[in-house]
């Protein structure tokens, strides 16, 4: 709510990430380059963040793990293309010349796109996310935290208040002020599937 308010997104640093193989989806045999490698992430730890959204807002497991196990809320926006970069599932490390790439790169602009590519590679277990990511860099700093503000690429355009939340159309509204076009809905389980959906009965949601 306070970041509805405040118009804004934090943005996760890399290294507290919860799939410790972020930025490790190379195959790393070689105890050189995983050292080699643990430096790079550090790195750019420092240096960049991310925003991670799904394409998806009816997966129970995601209301689980990233919405407080369905106590919390779902924001949807309008996100530009060209900020996202999709997630690539794969079921084996790469074996590839990228890590040589990134230590190779010459330049942030260079070491940014070999990151991309890196960052957007995770486990096939994690294919339920349906995630795309946005990557910025670390400058705009508030209490120890890092975020990026809604504009003409980040539009928030729902409110999905979660099945077991608390959270009142009033707190909703409030946080929203005159923040235009904006449809807020309350979620509940689904009676036929394992899914998460519209509760279209009015009179549940004060």
């Amino acid at each position: 709510m306070d970041d509805i308010e405040r118009r804004r997104l934090r943005l996760s640093r890399i290294e507290t990430l919860n799939d410790p193989f972020e930025l490790l989806s190379i195959a790393l045999s070689d105890p050189v380059l995983r050292v080699a490698a643990a430096e790079w992430k550090k790195r750019m730890n420092e240096a960049y963040g991310l925003v991670c959204f799904s394409r998806r807002s009816t997966n129970p497991v995601q209301w689980t793990h990233y919405a407080d196990s369905h106590r919390g809320i779902c924001l949807g926006f309008d996100v530009a293309d060209d900020t996202l970069v999709p997630v690539n599932y794969v079921s084996r490390r790469l074996v590839t010349d990228t890590l040589a790439q990134m230590l190779a790169a010459k330049n942030e602009g260079d070491a940014r796109q070999v990151m991309l590519q890196v960052l957007a590679t995770k486990y096939s277990h994690w294919r339920y996310e349906a995630e795309v990511r946005n990557f910025s860099r670390l400058d705009i700093q508030s209490d120890g935290n890092f975020f990026i503000e809604f504009d003409d690429n980040l539009v928030l355009r729902e409110v999905l208040v979660g099945a077991l939340s608390d959270a009142t159309r009033h707190d909703v509204s409030a946080a929203l002020g005159t923040l235009p076009n904006v449809a807020v809905q309350k979620k509940r389980l689904a009676f036929k599937s394992f899914s998460v959906v519209r509760n279209r009965n009015e009179k549940n949601w004060k």
